[in-house]
């Protein structure tokens, strides 16, 4: 079984995001299988209800197929649900809020665009 159809992209459905999570932070981590390497966002905390977005990175084998916008999601659905906010210090999560000023009530700083 392969991840990847005819045109070489990967399933959203064989995707799996998992958080690993340690004392001071963590990271969202995203696998497919048959597919090389995985990709990740690192976080840490940084007190009662506040974590950093510090890293996002996706390896060759699955850029350009949304897989670090899955990672972001997962954060967001965990701020929502466990009631944190973020401080977006990763390059690729601030830009990503710059294109949603929606997510405002998730985000420490304003969305800059």
């Amino acid at each position: 079984m392969t991840t990847e159809n005819n045109s070489g992209m990967i399933s959203p459905m064989d995707l799996t995001v998992t958080r690993e999570e340690g004392l001071q932070g963590g990271r969202y981590v995203a696998r497919a299988p048959g597919v090389e390497g995985e990709a990740e966002l690192t976080y840490t905390k940084l007190g009662t209800g506040l974590v950093s977005a510090d890293h996002t990175e996706v390896p060759p084998s699955m850029e350009g197929q949304g897989v670090g916008k899955a990672l972001l999601d997962a954060l967001l659905h965990d701020a929502r649900k466990l009631d944190f906010r973020i401080e977006p210090r990763c390059a690729y999560v601030r830009a990503q809020y710059a294109k949603h000023p929606d997510w405002v009530d998730l985000f420490v700083t304003d969305p800059v665009a």
